[in-house]
């Protein structure tokens, strides 16, 4: 989901509707993200149980949109959606096989980087979501965004801090 797709359902036909339908199925992209960064990279046991962490704000942040998207005529899915048993299974198995050798940084940093990228996405929708909720007075939506929000900063913080420190070290690592 995009902020530009976000920013055009918030002004369509489907307003708030649109825009807590589309910022709930990006969150639970972050969730996902976030446990599929920890599983690839489980021998950085940092890494491994921060991520774990932070997936469940996005997780709560989930939950939470859609008890309130019942206001706004919407039936959510408290959860995020749930990739194949047998895949998640599949995955989790690679990442414990690999686990023990530690990936390159250079992948890590990549990982991280787009993770970055999916939580700004993220942070910016909150953004607009608050901005509608202050011009429709919609003081739910509003007291959600400003609960939920400074959790997806805080994700963004730990995800720069890695790539500023990762960086500096694929960079002048031989």
């Amino acid at each position: 989901m995009s902020t530009t797709r976000l920013a055009r359902a918030a002004t369509t036909h489907d307003g708030m509707a649109g825009a807590i339908d589309m910022l709930h199925r990006a969150e639970g992209q972050l969730a996902h993200a976030l446990i599929d960064l920890s599983d690839r990279h489980a021998s950085d046991h940092e890494i491994h149980h921060v991520a774990r962490d932070l997936a469940g704000w996005s997780r709560e942040h989930v939950r939470r949109l859609a008890d309130l998207g019942h206001s706004h005529g919407l039936d959510l899915d408290p959860e995020p959606a749930h990739e194949v048993a047998w895949a998640g299974a599949l995955k989790q198995a690679g990442a414990e096989l690999l686990g023990r050798r530690h990936a390159p940084i250079g992948m890590l940093l990549a990982d991280l980087r787009n993770l970055h990228q999916k939580a700004a996405g993220v942070s910016l929708d909150w953004e607009i979501l608050a901005q509608g909720a202050q011009a429709t007075e919609d003081a739910e939506l509003l007291a959600l965004a400003s609960e939920c929000h400074p959790q997806t900063l805080r994700q963004l913080r730990w995800t720069n801090t890695h790539v500023k420190e990762l960086a500096a070290q694929a960079l002048t690592s031989t």
